[in-house]
């Protein structure tokens, strides 16, 4: 649809857009999303929602979590960020993505209003999530932060429950260069009288959030207090609560689903006292058919299994901790990572945690924050990682297959853009 590719390319080229050009996109208040929703009838007021924030965990909790009440017979919208192939996917309705038919006539309708306002991708983006919402009279949407949490454009919604996942570093050029700064800005998300369910207890952030809390008169849960978790085996957990025992399957592998099933077990509880009905076997099929209800990609997603070949848009220092003990519960002969960055990060963290007896890949991504191959071989030398510079990310993994054996493992990561490009995802 010609008229859809325009629209996207105006609002990718007229509006700053983080993805592509970083900080300068970042807007330290949230004026201009009231304004658009004002335009719209302030659609954010005509749905109940769920706000997700946190450094790493929150797109799997979000999807986790619009699955299971999807599962449970509610019409469920998504809003994530960000997309990995098009753009509708960052609009969901009961797992089916945003029309073009909608994303045009939004944007024709706003054109006067976004040439004067100038709002970022983001703030347009978000707005247009909730005029769908609205439109689509969604019974609930999980609706997931951009980027911090106080000064995100969706912080303008009032949800039933709000979940932080975890703090990390990440962003920091924005958000601070403490974890307590960082936590901080997630912290903002925090609504009066609004129950906040924390995943994981991390005693050095825990503080922010419990005198945020009680700033606020907010009922807060520490969904680990709440539910211990032991893995049994890759994708299945024994979760203990209330002197109960259950196992669940869960579609999303990784490690670090353990963590992230604490906070949604506790919103789903949260839900329910605030009078949706969510049976225990919507609670198991959504856990269990998350990728499937949702269209999720990119979360420790199997590409091939000979070589194995894996991939994940884990990106900073907690996410690669996390995706490195990943690999180490696999077995293989020889590791071959296809790896790229972005410029404007922290990526020193990164590259000090990476194999040093992996071969890699050094790629960048088509976009202009990519750091260049050649630069981030270079890096990546200094840290005792050594492999080739390949400029395009699908010649990178072509060249890891050629070189890589049977028995061997393919990992491709370091950015969401890298994993974005990959032709068979």
């Amino acid at each position: 649809m010609e008229a859809y590719q325009q629209t996207v390319q105006y609002l990718y080229e007229s509006l700053p857009m983080f993805q592509r050009v970083g900080a300068a996109a970042y807007k330290k208040d949230l004026s201009n999303t009231w304004a658009l929703c004002e335009v719209v009838g302030n659609p954010h007021k005509l749905f109940k929602s769920i706000h997700v924030a946190g450094t790493n965990g929150k797109g799997s909790s979000s999807h986790m979590l619009a699955a299971v009440l999807q599962a449970a017979g509610y019409k469920t919208g998504l809003y994530t960020s960000p997309h990995l192939k098009e753009f509708t996917e960052r609009i969901k309705v009961n797992g089916k993505e945003v029309s073009e038919e909608f994303v045009v006539a939004f944007v024709q309708k706003m054109r006067p209003t976004l040439d004067q306002v100038k709002p970022s991708f983001f703030e347009t983006t978000v707005v247009m999530a909730f005029d769908y919402f609205a439109r689509e009279r969604v019974d609930v949407a999980v609706i997931e932060v951009g980027l911090g949490g106080r000064l995100d454009s969706t912080n303008v919604i009032t949800p039933e429950v709000s979940l932080i996942t975890n703090i990390g570093w990440d962003h920091m050029d924005l958000l601070g260069d403490t974890l307590q700064k960082i936590a901080y800005e997630k912290a903002g998300i925090i609504k009066p009288g609004i129950p906040i369910v924390i995943s994981e207890r991390q005693p050095e952030v825990q503080i922010v959030f419990e005198e945020k809390a009680s700033e606020t008169g907010s009922k807060i849960l520490f969904a680990t207090d709440q539910y211990h978790i032991t893995p049994i085996r890759e994708g299945n957990y024994s979760v203990t609560h209330a002197a109960q025992t259950t196992v669940y399957e869960l579609e999303l592998k990784g490690s670090y689903q353990e963590k992230n099933l604490a906070g949604v077990l506790s919103v789903l509880d949260e839900m329910r006292q605030k009078g949706f009905s969510i049976a225990e076997q919507a609670v198991t099929e959504g856990l269990k058919k998350t990728v499937q209800l949702t269209g999720l990609k990119g979360r420790w997603q199997q590409l091939g299994e000979r070589p194995l070949t894996v991939c994940d848009t884990g990106h900073n220092e907690p996410g690669v901790r996390e995706v490195l003990h990943q690999i180490d519960q696999q077995k293989f002969n020889k590791l071959h990572i296809v790896w790229g960055s972005v410029r404007d990060k922290d990526i020193d963290r990164v590259l000090a945690l990476l194999p040093k007896n992996a071969h890699y890949y050094f790629c960048a991504a088509h976009i202009a924050r990519a750091m260049p191959a050649a630069q981030l071989q270079e890096k990546a030398a200094t840290f005792g990682l050594h492999g080739d510079a390949v400029t395009d990310v699908n010649e990178a993994i072509a060249k890891a297959k050629q070189n890589a054996a049977e028995d061997d493992m393919i990992f491709i990561g370091g950015s969401t853009f890298v994993v974005a490009e990959i032709f068979n995802l």
